[in-house]
């Protein structure tokens, strides 16, 4: 195997039976097949070869999108094309002052959309130094701390509690060796590990003879063959899987994109026919072009990109405060469309922390109140305070795990408990705080854990052995009990198994607990023992959780729990949060055929012992069927779904960093409630931005209509290019930034989610568009010619115009407020900018109409009280007929 000192090649490494994964394979023939040494490891030689060869532990290196072509991606629109055409020509024809504006507005817009997309997605950065750990190595017989990136093939590789996991590792030895494997699998316990073979199809999170790259060791010590490193490792393949998931357009973006490029088709095809129409009349080209780009740019909605960033960012800033931070601004749309919602178990749905809530002792069964590691809540029997001076034998099972326990809970910098050790028993250690047990008598003698024990015993020095461990084990050793008054009875063994077994029906974990008296200082064997009683334990829903699931439920959208967690953890669970019926396993996801998959993954709500492939899998099945899916989530495993998915939510205190730079949204609270709190912002979201834009469309299309009306009949135009960029400046942003900061409605969590597939604009919203548009037409047309029959000048006409425009937008603003009642003075009341918007462009239309600086910049005049009048007569007869339209045909939320 090794190479000499002249650079003799080194012996190829024999290829495994493709047939056979190295957790099917004895440690003995990993080693062989991988050329390793399980005493001596490789020659610091042959590992410099392989590194050679087969190139660092590390995970491949993504392409990244710069900074430049991120700005540039900005401008990416149809309507920004269209105006960006238009500053060439208007420059192009000597009007630069239009065409400033026209660029600043462009420009404007894309700014702000960089800086709130500045921070790129990390997930695969993140993944590569969750990588860059040191490794103990053995090579040449002599333990070596090397970077985990010189790894290679068959090396020797030793791990202790608190490390990392540097590669796909055979387990070869262990010595009470638990790993942590909650990121990966979804497990929300440890995993103890051996070395004995698994079987072919033992899925992921049950092969106890491996230890994967990136997972944490909680407890013990083992070593192993490394069998996989960089990419060919489950890290690996999870990194290949978010490459691989690409990320999907939001809701948001898609309509706005299918509603840029039907606008952009009309002004297109507008603007051509009016340029078309003026040559037929035998107007000059360089005139009819002057008017085609004055249409182009009077009927686009220069306003609309900036509002839609604006109201999404005072969306992000109150999601700020309900404990949700955006990462891309569109997602905060995105969760109001969301017709499913997929959530991870471990740590989302539930607090991610083992709690003791029954102990089992004396023949009674106590409550045990309070979650989580703190000392709060206590123990009760039927319906009373225990204490543990009358209850003998409960005394005497918390005091045993406590005895029998390695975990310590500490005091933290934020006021809570943390947990160094094992969860299962850092849940035994809060369950004697909360009875007031505060010590034990000093251990002398340990007998850990292991598989073919399956219990763990110590030795005091008070001559007490304690015993924990699995129910059946522990009982087996067992001849009597204690009773509730704390004297040995004989062991009522069907009671107790029962009772076990019970409590296994719960989905709770249970541990059974005894003792005996040992005569000397060491445990050389295990004396027939005393049971003392039993503890159950799960990891609890969050406090919120069922609340939060009715509530979402109730507004349309189903609740998937998909997790790496056993089938019968899973459904209890599942069944206190509200989630029932029938679970699937990963095994039964693996069977199912691809076209099958999609109406299976509908009806189920609960999934259990599920891969990372496996998710991507489901949350590709439910897009199939036209769903919007925000998937929830805290480990590596969720990081691809977190990224296929039409939003991503990670959790921001226990989620990894790959789950919150693979998310599009971060909870700061890790509460699945929170996620009711993003619905219903999203919700009101989309609705403020449907409002804004069926309020802004009538006037660009008036505008055009009056520009085209105009060209056709001949004569002067009645609103100029300046004119009409006036209008788009101040009218409509003005009046239009309000909505974005405009409440939700009152019944916003009690409808369906919006069809996804409905456009932005819906038929009955386009009739009120189409009605404004023609009210402004025949008012701003007509009133432009009467006012010149009756005397005024050019310019009183075309003041006119412009303030028609600003009028009718102006009333137009409170029949949008509501799309199905009218709202006045209420909605000034609950929105005071409202009232903010209608004083200031009122202000800066009296400036526009009368300060003699603005008459000369934009050609207006002053206007009498009789034109004035003519001007509300069109506003308010189009308040009216939207009024009447609202109670004839109502819009459906």
């Amino acid at each position: 195997m090794k190479g000499d000192a002249a650079g003799t090649a080194p012996a190829p490494i024999p290829e495994p039976p493709p047939a056979l994964a190295a957790h099917e394979r004895t440690a003995a023939q990993v080693t062989a097949d991988l050329g390793g040494d399980v005493v001596k490891g490789l020659s610091v030689h042959e590992a410099a070869a392989r590194l050679e060869r087969f190139g660092p532990n590390t995970l491949p290196a993504a392409r990244r999108t710069g900074p430049f072509r991120r700005f540039l991606l900005q401008f990416h629109s149809p309507l920004i094309y269209v105006l960006l055409v238009s500053a060439a020509i208007t420059a192009a024809i000597g009007d630069h002052v239009d065409a400033v504006v026209i660029l600043g507005v462009v420009v404007a817009n894309a700014i702000v959309g960089f800086v709130q997309e500045a921070r790129a997605e990390n997930a695969l950065a993140a993944l590569m130094a969750m990588t860059h750990v040191s490794a103990t190595v053995i090579r040449d017989g002599t333990p070596r701390t090397v970077p985990s990136t010189d790894l290679v093939l068959g090396d020797l590789v030793t791990v202790e509690a608190g490390g990392k996991v540097p590669a796909d590792l055979r387990v070869v030895q262990a010595d009470d060796l638990e790993i942590d494997e909650s990121a990966l699998t979804g497990e929300s316990l440890p995993v103890r590990k051996n070395s004995a073979v698994t079987t072919r199809d033992t899925v992921l999170a049950d092969r106890r003879d491996m230890a994967y790259s990136g997972t944490l060791v909680s407890r013990g010590s083992g070593a192993g063959i490394v069998t996989a490193t960089g990419a060919a490792t489950e890290l690996g393949l999870i990194h290949h899987l978010v490459g691989e998931a690409t990320a999907v357009q939001t809701p948001l973006t898609r309509k706005i994109a299918r509603f840029s490029e039907l606008v952009t088709v009309a002004i297109l095809g507008l603007a051509v026919l009016t340029f078309l129409i003026g040559l037929l009349r035998g107007e000059p080209a360089a005139d009819m072009l002057t008017a085609a780009v004055a249409l182009a740019v009077g009927a686009i909605p220069e306003g609309l990109p900036a509002v839609v960033t604006v109201t999404l960012a005072f969306g992000v800033a109150r999601m700020v405060h309900r404990n949700a931070i955006i990462r891309r601004l569109p997602a905060v749309e995105t969760l109001g469309s969301t017709t499913v919602i997929c959530s991870d178990k471990t740590g989302t749905l539930t607090e991610n922390r083992m709690t003791v809530t029954a102990v089992a002792a004396g023949g009674r069964l106590y409550e045990v109140t309070g979650t989580g590691y703190a000392p709060d809540g206590g123990l009760r029997h039927e319906g009373r305070p225990a204490e543990l001076a009358g209850h003998p034998a409960l005394l005497e099972c918390l005091t045993a795990g406590m005895a029998c326990n390695d975990a310590h809970i500490l005091p933290n910098d934020e006021g809570g408990w943390e947990l160094v050790g094992d969860p299962t028993e850092g849940a035994l250690m809060a369950s004697a705080g909360k009875a007031g047990l505060t010590s034990v008598p000093a251990r002398v003698d340990t007998m850990p854990f292991s598989s073919e024990l399956q219990y763990m015993a110590t030795l005091h020095d008070d001559g007490v052995v304690y015993v924990k461990g699995s129910a059946e084990r522990v009982l087996e050793l067992c001849d009597e009990q204690l009773d509730g008054s704390g004297r040995p009875v004989p062991l009522a063994l069907p009671a107790v198994t029962e009772l076990a077994e019970a409590f296994g029906r719960q989905g709770l974990r249970v541990l059974a607990f005894a003792r005996a008296e040992a005569p000397g200082r060491r445990l050389t064997g295990m004396p027939r023992l005393t049971f003392l009683g039993l503890q159950a334990m799960h990891d609890p829903p969050r406090a919120a959780a069922a609340a939060a699931v009715r509530s979402c439920r109730n507004a349309g959208i189903q609740v998937k729990m998909i997790t790496g967690d056993h089938a019968g953890t899973a459904a209890a669970i599942g069944a206190r949060i509200g989630l029932e019926g029938e679970v699937m396993t990963g095994s039964s996801l693996a069977a199912c055929p691809d076209d099958r998959l999609p109406e299976a993954a509908e009806r189920t709500a609960v999934f259990a012992r599920v891969s990372p492939e496996q998710k991507l899998r489901l949350v590709r099945a439910l897009q199939s069927r036209g769903h919007v899916i925000a998937m929830t989530g805290d480990g590596v495993n969720d990081a691809p779904a977190l990224k296929q998915a039409d939003i991503g939510v990670a959790m921001g205190r226990a989620g990894t960093e790959v789950a919150k730079e693979s998310a599009d949204m971060v909870l700061t609270d890790d509460d699945f409630a929170s996620i009711e709190a993003a619905v219903e912002e999203g919700r009101g979201v989309f609705d403020n931005l449907v409002k804004f834009i069926v309020w802004a469309l009538p006037a660009n299309i008036g505008l055009g209509l009056v520009l085209v009306a105009a060209i056709v009949i001949g004569g002067e135009l009645p609103i100029l290019p300046v004119q009409v960029l006036w209008l788009n400046m101040t009218a409509i942003l003005v009046l239009g930034l309000p909505f974005a900061l405009e409440p939700h409605d009152d019944d916003i969590m009690r409808r369906p989610p919006r069809d996804p597939a409905l456009p932005l604009i819906t038929r009955p919203l386009v009739a009120r568009i189409s009605i404004v548009s023609g009210v402004l037409l025949a008012g701003a047309f007509g009133l432009f010619h009467w006012e010149q029959d009756q005397g005024a000048s050019l310019p009183e006409a075309r003041t006119v115009v412009v303030n028609v425009f600003a009028m009718t937008l102006l009333t137009y603003l409170f029949n949008c407020l509501s799309m199905n009642r009218p709202i006045v003075w209420g909605g000034i009341r609950r929105n005071p900018w409202v009232g903010a918007g209608v004083a200031s462009l009122v202000a800066v239309q009296l400036l526009y109409t009368y300060l003699p600086v603005m008459n000369d910049l934009f050609e207006s005049a002053p206007i009498g009280p009789g034109e004035w009048s003519h001007v509300a007569v069109v506003a308010l007869i189009s308040y009216a007929m939207i009024e009447l339209t609202k109670r004839l045909s109502p819009v459906s939320t």
